[in-house]
């Protein structure tokens, strides 16, 4: 893990779902000039923007969506500004959620369904090993083998977005595996997000966060 030689701007946005706090510890532990906030202005102008998340698919959305947090994240990746989404700020980015029946809708950045995890052992709690993709950038730097650390019960376990321009990049898609396996990270352009929490997975999760940081 490396600090940032010159410290960028990111604010950890607050809409009142997510630990906010461990992520704002985190990013500064590798030399990011961290804010809390929930104002518009200050998170649209912000170098990188991280949106946590913690409990359920539609209260997040509820959340997000009181806190503007769905304008902000549009517009930021409208015009390619940095968003990376942990945990359940990385599942509502998918279409919708479904929670005991309940369909909820995300923000629809990634086609897909969050959905119940199927595994012996509900929530999936504890550390885990990853795929990540062959030339993968959030992974740069990190031993293969190393675990993250993962706290959820429901997931995404089909990824169906294609580049139909051959000229574009792919998104780079990594997986885990508990019961079943599921979509643990994403990296596509200005958006990227993990479902284990990087704030809480050691000097592995700092490299991440550093590899983040770099982007911008």
């Amino acid at each position: 893990m490396t600090r940032m030689n010159t410290a960028k701007k990111v604010v950890v946005l607050d809409y009142g779902f997510g630990n906010v706090r461990s992520a704002e510890r985190a990013l500064a532990r590798v030399g990011a000039d961290v804010e809390i906030t929930r104002d518009y202005d200050t998170a649209m102008n912000a170098d990188g923007l991280l949106v946590p998340g913690v409990g359920a698919f539609s209260a997040c959305m509820a959340g997000l969506k009181e806190a503007r947090g769905d304008w902000i994240v549009g517009r930021r990746l409208s015009g390619g500004r940095p968003v990376m989404g942990i945990c359940v700020g990385m599942q509502i980015l998918f279409a919708r959620g479904v929670e005991h029946g309940v369909e909820t809708e995300g923000l629809d950045e990634w086609p897909g369904t969050v959905g119940p995890l199927k595994a012996p052992v509900i929530p999936h709690m504890g550390w885990n090993t990853v795929e990540p993709p062959e030339g993968s950038e959030l992974f740069a730097g990190v031993d293969p083998g190393e675990r993250f650390y993962f706290v959820h019960s429901y997931a995404v376990t089909d990824w169906s977005l294609e580049t139909a321009n051959p000229a574009l990049r792919a998104p780079a898609v990594t997986w885990s595996t508990h019961g079943e396996r599921f979509v643990a990270a994403v990296e596509n352009g200005a958006l990227w997000a993990t479902q284990f929490h990087p704030e809480k997975s050691g000097d592995a999760g700092a490299q991440l966060l550093t590899n983040w940081l770099k982007t911008f």
